[in-house]
C-alpha cells in the first residue's frame, strides 16, 4: 500500500513528534527515514494506520496504540454517510479495531487501547439513538487517549529520576545506558524510558547518556540518538556487542529500558537484545529499570512465558538498513529474527510507571496485581 507523505526539515521541533494529529487528519513521521529525512505519511483510516504500524513507520508500544486509535478516527470522521443502528456503527468501529490490534502481536498497549475503546464505543450504542453519536464518542475517546500518554510519560520521567537521583551517594552524576528507542518518537511525546533519561538530565545529575544501535532494525542509532543530539544531552552510541564492556568498565551506573508488554509476575518483553543487558546488569551489580506506563501491564499472562513473541522479516538480517538496502549476507543463509525477548523478573530492580515504581517484596517477587489495584483505587 502506498502512502503519500510530505517532506519537514530535520530542523524543525515538529520532526520529534512522531504523531500529528487534529481532528479530522493524521499525520505519521516515517521513522524508517530517520534520521536522513524527515518525511510524514497521511494516514486516512484504519488501513493506512495497519499499514503504517505493520511495516515500522511507527513504532513504539505507546505510539503504536496512539496510531493506531486516531487511524480510525480520521476514517470516521470523514465519513461521508453511514447507514446503519448505533449498534451498526459500534459492530464496524469494533471489527476495524480487531484488524488493527493484529498489526504488532506483541505490545499489549494496543490490544489494551482496543479493549478500553470498545467498552465505550458499545456503552454509547446501547444508549442513543443516532450512530453519529458512536462515531462522535469514539473520535472523543481516541483523542483523550493522546492527551494522556504525554502526561503519563512526564510522570514516568518524574519517578524515574528519583530512583536514580537515590543512587547518587557520593557521585554527583550518573550515567545510563538505554537500549532500543523509548523517546518521543515512540510515544505521543516525551518518551518512557528515554523520558527517565531527558528527567535525569534536567535535574543536571546527568553524566552521560549511552545508546545501543538497536540490530537489526538500529533504532537506537536511526532515533535514540537522533533525540539525544536534538535535545542536546550528552551522549554517545555504542554498538550492541559493546554493552557487557561498558558496563564492566564501569562507565555506567544503571540500565533502563522500555517495555512492550509486562506479564503479571514483572517478566517483561521489550526488543530484542534486553534480556542479555539485563544479565549483564546483574553480573556486575548494577540496577536494571523497566520504564513503562500502566497499559503495558498485562496481569491476564501470569508469566512471560505466555507473551507471544513476533519474528520480523528475514530481510532484516540479510540486508543493509533494517531489511530496506541492498543484500550483504550470503544467498541461501537461514535466518531467526525475534523482534523481542523476554526478561526474567528476577533480573528487573523496578517498573517505573506513571503511578509510582513497583519494587520487589521481602520476598523478591513483584506484586503487580496488588500495586495495580491499590492505584486504581486511589
Amino acid at each position: 500500500m502506498a502512502v503519500e507523505g510530505t517532506k519537514a526539515s530535520n530542523n524543525d521541533l515538529h520532526a520529534l513528534q512522531s504523531i500529528c494529529y487534529k481532528r479530522g487528519s493524521l499525520q505519521l513521521l516515517d521513522q524508517r527515514k530517520l534520521p536522513l529525512e524527515t518525511v510524514y505519511l497521511d494516514i486516512q483510516n484504519a488501513s493506512d494506520g495497519w499499514f503504517a504500524i505493520k511495516e515500522m513507520v511507527v513504532r513504539g508500544a505507546p505510539a503504536i496504540a496512539d496510531a493506531a486509535a486516531l487511524s480510525l478516527a480520521v476514517e470516521v470522521f470523514n465519513l461521508e454517510a453511514f447507514q446503519g443502528s448505533p449498534e451498526d456503527a459500534a459492530s464496524f468501529l469494533v471489527q476495524k479495531l480487531d484488524y488493527l490490534v493484529s498489526s504488532r502481536p506483541t505490545a499489549v498497549n494496543l490490544s489494551d487501547a482496543a479493549t478500553k475503546l470498545k467498552e465505550i464505543i458499545v456503552k454509547a450504542a446501547s444508549t442513543c439513538s443516532d450512530p453519529k453519536v458512536v462515531f462522535q464518542t469514539y473520535i472523543e475517546a481516541a483523542e483523550a487517549m493522546l492527551e494522556d500518554d504525554v502526561a503519563s510519560n512526564k510522570a514516568i520521567g518524574s519517578y524515574g529520576a528519583l530512583c536514580f537521583e537515590s543512587q547518587l551517594n557520593d557521585s554527583k552524576k550518573i550515567s545510563i545506558l538505554t537500549h532500543c528507542n523509548t523517546g518521543s518518537l515512540a510515544t505521543a511525546g516525551y518518551g518512557t524510558a528515554l523520558g527517565v533519561i531527558r528527567a535525569v538530565h534536567a535535574q543536571g545529575i546527568l553524566e552521560r547518556a549511552y545508546c545501543t544501535e538497536t540490530r537489526p532494525f538500529n533504532q537506537g542509532s536511526r532515533l535514540t540518538a537522533f533525540e539525544l543530539v536534538h535535545d542536546n544531552i550528552p551522549a554517545t552510541l555504542i554498538a550492541d556487542s559493546a554493552a557487557a564492556a561498558l558496563i564492566k568498565a564501569g562507565r555506567v551506573q544503571g540500565v533502563i529500558v522500555g517495555a512492550d508488554r509486562v506479564a503479571a509476575n514483572g517478566d517483561t518483553a521489550n526488543k530484542i537484545g534486553t534480556y542479555s543487558l539485563a544479565v549483564c546488569a546483574k553480573h556486575h551489580g548494577i540496577p536494571f529499570y523497566v520504564a513503562a506506563p500502566l497499559t503495558s501491564v498485562d496481569l491476564s499472562l501470569p508469566s512471560g512465558e505466555h507473551i507471544v513473541i513476533e519474528e520480523r522479516s528475514p530481510k532484516e538480517l540479510l540486508n543493509t538498513r533494517g531489511g530496506l538496502g541492498e543484500q550483504i549476507a550470503a544467498s541461501g543463509i537461514s535466518v531467526w529474527n525475534p523482534a523481542f525477548d523476554v526478561t526474567p523478573a528476577n533480573l528487573i530492580t523496578g517498573i517505573i510507571t506513571e503511578k509510582g515504581v513497583i519494587t520487589k517484596t521481602e520476598k523478591e517477587v513483584f506484586d503487580i496485581k496488588g500495586f495495580v489495584q491499590k492505584v486504581t483505587a486511589q
